[in-house]
């Protein structure tokens, strides 16, 4: 059995994506926390213990801080998977359109579904901790007038009507996940048949030097390393410096460390922050 801590509640979208990325022959236990600190905490309180944390959504953006919470922890990426995000309009069995007078949903969530909720004006919308949860406080303060914006497994668990699915405005509404874990456990956590490793998220800072930036993508590019993805954040204290997150994706392991090794020199620091499978989409 995995132990697994999850920012969110039974029936979140982490729990769904946690499921999801273990398979349906692997018995998991949920550790479910308030806030993705909790999540590193309960790592850091037990190294058996497996985080899974949203980093990147295709509507919202990239989750900044939570690059920041992966760097400080020492812990590492050792698989992400890509979760189909699709949102239903949720309320008391015996309630219905006409009784809605209030929607609660996280900030995110209320702000994938802009467009359903300008249809219904009317509505207070009122921001919470998780989707899963606001089904759940409906459901046991037992809040007439009440909707939540939730997943369908949510409102199943915690018996709720399903007023409307497939809510999102746009339907190309993914999250990707990073599975993450104290590094003892890489090696087992990566021991499966199917899996290879061509995926890397690295974060380095550089010399506030004209052309350092530039001349770190020429190299990867130079090595056929494909760059997926790249942020910048702020570091405190330095004016006007930064740490780069970077995710690249290469089909020859040896050009990747090869590339790596090249790049070094030309950063003040350089940390790899995982080597991983790059996730599918589940559709």
């Amino acid at each position: 059995m995995k132990t697994v801590a999850i920012q969110g509640t039974l029936g979140s979208y982490h729990d769904i994506a946690a499921h999801n990325y273990f398979g349906a022959g692997e018995e998991i236990e949920l550790i479910c926390c308030n806030t993705f600190e909790e999540v590193f905490s309960a790592i850091a309180g037990d190294s058996r213990t497996i985080g899974m944390l949203a980093i990147e959504n295709t509507i919202a953006g990239s989750l900044l801080h939570n690059y920041e919470l992966l760097r400080q922890s020492g812990t590492q990426i050792t698989g992400e998977y890509k979760l189909r995000i699709s949102h239903c309009c949720v309320c008391l069995p015996d309630d219905d359109w006409d009784d809605i007078a209030e929607v609660n949903s996280h900030p995110i969530a209320l702000m994938q579904c802009r467009d359903f909720l300008a249809v219904h004006p009317t509505w207070k919308v009122v921001e919470t901790d998780d989707t899963a949860l606001s089904a759940e406080i409906i459901q046991q303060k037992n809040l007439r007038g009440h909707a939540a914006i939730c997943s369908r497994a949510a409102a199943q668990r915690y018996g709720m009507k399903i007023l409307q699915e497939g809510i999102e405005t746009n339907k190309h509404n993914f999250t990707r996940f990073l599975v993450v874990a104290d590094p003892w456990q890489v090696d087992e956590l990566q021991r499966q048949p199917d899996l290879h490793t061509d995926k890397a998220s690295i974060v380095f800072t550089l010399p506030h030097t004209e052309g350092s930036l530039s001349q770190v993508l020429s190299i990867l590019s130079f090595y056929n390393i494909n760059l997926t993805k790249i942020q910048s954040l702020p570091i405190i204290g330095r004016e006007w410096e930064y740490q780069f997150y970077v995710d690249v994706a290469f089909n020859n392991l040896l050009r990747y460390k090869q590339s790596v090794a090249a790049i070094t020199p030309l950063t003040k620091e350089l940390k790899i922050l995982g080597e991983y499978a790059e996730g599918k989409s589940n559709l």
